[in-house]
């Protein structure tokens, strides 16, 4: 029977340990609201450039655009009377606020992470719901992880492409979007 080094054993256990690790690692890009809207579908929104923040029921949000999104607020829509265009996209990303107490003025800034909000425009495939597919995925810090967005959330999902119709239907005007591009 042939041993084995201690050492080797050691070194064998920290990798099972480490790549365990990483295949329980969850691949947010895998989520999808069913009927609807894919993680994946807006890859690299965290780098998209910022529409505006805000503050609403007790969290700070940031709300980003990309370049389609952007093109168009810049060309003053929905003031100018025109639609957003199809391939527009928008996430909004919320927290818990935490207050910063040693910097000067203790401001609230981002703490944990609550969930990702995302919109697309594309009028064929969101006829139906002003031409927008929303989707909602809840973050969990315990578990570093993404789910999609239910009835059991606040505010209650309705876990499809178009759950956040109900709510943006009183900005029909606005082409079904709240935001305003932040004046730079």
């Amino acid at each position: 029977m042939t041993k084995i080094p201690s050492w080797l054993m050691v070194v064998s256990g920290m990798l099972t340990v480490l790549s365990g690790k990483a295949i329980s690692a969850q691949d947010k890009y895998m989520l999808q609201v069913p009927g609807g809207l894919a993680f994946s579908e807006f890859r690299g929104y965290e780098s998209w450039p910022v529409i505006a923040i805000s503050e609403n029921g007790g969290q700070i949000a940031v709300i980003l655009g990309n370049s389609v999104m952007i093109d168009a607020y810049k060309e003053g829509a929905p003031g100018n009377g025109k639609p957003f265009p199809d391939g527009a996209k928008m996430a909004k990303i919320h927290w818990i606020p935490k207050k910063q107490e040693a910097y000067p003025g203790e401001p609230m800034v981002p703490g944990t992470q609550h969930d990702v909000d995302f919109m697309v425009k594309d009028s064929k495939r969101f006829a139906d719901s002003g031409g927008w597919g929303y989707g909602e995925f809840e973050y969990d810090n315990a578990s570093d992880t993404f789910r999609t967005g239910n009835l059991n959330d606040q505010p209650p999902q309705a876990n499809d492409a178009k759950c956040g119709f109900a709510c943006h239907t009183v900005v029909r005007t606005r082409d079904y979007v709240f935001t305003e591009y932040g004046h730079r």
